[in-house]
C-alpha cells in the first residue's frame, strides 16, 4: 500500500481564508462562528468543495510515487474496467475515454451493481484484464462484494483499488492480497459530508494517471492546469453560481458532450442529494436533447451547459443553445466554459468563465464541470433551508450505503 505524504498538501484553511477575501458569498458563510457553521450544516461541505485544487496537487504527487504499482498492474493488460458505486461509478465514467485513448486497449466503466448481477459477463472478454475499483469509503456493499466475487470467479484477474479511506475494508482486507494492489489517497480527500465532492474529483484524477504512467511530466501539467482553472473559477464565479442557485426553478438540466457524461450524471446526483429531491435534475448530451428530452425544459427549468473548447463540438452546442432561445425554453441558462460567445446568451443567462479550459482535453474538463455543479447544488441546498453536510431528510440516504443481502449466482428464484 502506497503511503501518503501529507507534507505535499498545502493547508486548506489558509486557502479558504484567501478565497473569502475575494468572494463575498464565501466570506459571509465564514463570518459565522464554528459552532454556528456546524448548526447550519455546511462546515464540511464548503471546505471540501473549496479545497479541491490543492488536494489535486497532493494526489498528483502520490500517484507519481505509485508508478511501479501502476506499471505492474497494467503490464500486458488487454482490457481495463473502472468500477465503483454511485459517485465512484461516475468517476470511472469521467476517466474512461481518455484512458482508452492513452492506453490503446478497451476501457469500460462498469458499476459495482452490474458486476454483482451479471458477474464476469459484465467485463470485456480480453485478457489479461485489470479491474480498478474506485471508492471513497472502501465500505460500499456493492464494491466489497464485486471484488470478492470476481476474485472467486477468476482468481487470475488483476485488481487495483484506489480509495480515500485507509481504514476501509477495501484497503484493510486486500492490501496484502497477491492479485490486488491498493493506493490510498490523502485523508483530506475522505469527505466527511454526506455527498462526495473532493473525493470524487481526486478519484478521477488518480485514475487518469494510469494513462500517464510513461509521461509523469505531462500528468503533472494536467493536474496543475486543472487546479489553476478551478482556483480561478472559485475566485471569480462563486457569486454568479450562488445567484443562479437562488432563482425560481424546480428543474435543472445539465448538457454536455458525450465524453463528459460522467460529469453530467454526477451533477444530477449532487442536485438530487443536496436538495433532498426537491429539485428534479436531468442530464443529456447537446445532440441528444432534440430526440425527445427537450420536452423536459419547462418554463421553470434551469439549463446548465458545459461548453466544449473544441471548435466543431462547440458549433453543434451553440446551435442547440440558440434553438433553445428561439423556442423560448427554460427559465435561464448557466453556461460553463472559456470565451463563451455572447450570441448564445439571453439577458437572463449567466456565464461561469473557465480561463485556460482549452488547455485541457474536453474529457478532462469533467472535473471542472463537476465543481460548478457542486457549487450550484450547495447554494441551492442552503436556499432550500437544508443542511449541506447532511441534506437527506429523515435519513433516507446516508454517507455509506447500508448493508443488504448479497445473493449467490447459485440461488434459485424465489416466489412471492
Amino acid at each position: 500500500m502506497i503511503p501518503t505524504d501529507r507534507s505535499s498538501l498545502p493547508r486548506a484553511a489558509g486557502a479558504l481564508a484567501s478565497l473569502a477575501e475575494q468572494q463575498p458569498e464565501i466570506n459571509k458563510l465564514l463570518q459565522l462562528t464554528v459552532p454556528e457553521q456546524h448548526a447550519r450544516g455546511y462546515i464540511h461541505t464548503l471546505r471540501e468543495i473549496c479545497q479541491q485544487p490543492r488536494t489535486w496537487l497532493g494526489t498528483c504527487d502520490l500517484m507519481l510515487r505509485s508508478g511501479e504499482v501502476i506499471e505492474r498492474s497494467l503490464s500486458g493488460a488487454k482490457s481495463l474496467v473502472l468500477t465503483g458505486s454511485g459517485s465512484s461509478d461516475y468517476a470511472g465514467s469521467c476517466a474512461r475515454q481518455e484512458l482508452q485513448n492513452h492506453l490503446g486497449v478497451s476501457v469500460e466503466a462498469v458499476a459495482g451493481g452490474a458486476i454483482l448481477t451479471n458477474g464476469l459477463r459484465a467485463l470485456p472478454p480480453a485478457r489479461p484484464g485489470l479491474v480498478v475499483s474506485l471508492s471513497r469509503s472502501g465500505q460500499s456493499p456493492e464494491s466489497l462484494a464485486a471484488i470478492a466475487k470476481l476474485l472467486e470467479a477468476e482468481p487470475g484477474l488483476r485488481h487495483l483499488v484506489i480509495t480515500c479511506n485507509a481504514e476501509g475494508t477495501l484497503a484493510a482486507k486486500y492490501s496484502a492480497h497477491p492479485h490486488v494492489s491498493v493506493i490510498v489517497l490523502d485523508p483530506s480527500t475522505n469527505d466527511r459530508s454526506l455527498v462526495m465532492t473532493s473525493s470524487f474529483t481526486n478519484l478521477v484524477l488518480a485514475a487518469r494517471f494510469l494513462g500517464y504512467r510513461c509521461d509523469p511530466g505531462e500528468y503533472r501539467r494536467l493536474c496543475e492546469t486543472l487546479a489553476g482553472i478551478v482556483d480561478r473559477l472559485l475566485a471569480t464565479s462563486v457569486g454568479v453560481i450562488a445567484e443562479m442557485a437562488r432563482r425560481k426553478f424546480s428543474r435543472v438540466i445539465f448538457l454536455s458532450d458525450s465524453a463528459r457524461i460522467g460529469a453530467g450524471r454526477e451533477c444530477v446526483l449532487k442536485m438530487l442529494e443536496m436538495t433532498a429531491g426537491r429539485i428534479s435534475p436531468m442530464h443529456e448530451t447537446f445532440l441528444g436533447l432534440r430526440h425527445g428530452p427537450m420536452s423536459f425544459i419547462s418554463p421553470d427549468t434551469l439549463v446548465v451547459a458545459f461548453l466544449s473548447s473544441e471548435p466543431r463540438r462547440r458549433a453543434y452546442e451553440a446551435d442547440l443553445l440558440r434553438e433553445i432561445d428561439r423556442k423560448q425554453l427554460g427559465l435561464a441558462k448557466l453556461v460553463v466554459g472559456e470565451k463563451v460567445p455572447k450570441e448564445v446568451l439571453r439577458d437572463v443567462d449567466a456565464i461561469v468563465e473557465c480561463q485556460g479550459l482549452s488547455q485541457a482535453e474536453d474529457a478532462d474538463a469533467c472535473i471542472v464541470d463537476v465543481v460548478a455543479g457542486q457549487l450550484l447544488a450547495f447554494f441551492r441546498c442552503m436556499h432550500e433551508g437544508l443542511l449541506p453536510d447532511s441534506p437527506s431528510e429523515n435519513g433516507i440516504i446516508s454517507r455509506v450505503v447500508g448493508s443488504f443481502a448479497i445473493h449467490d449466482s447459485s440461488e434459485g428464484h424465489r416466489g412471492a
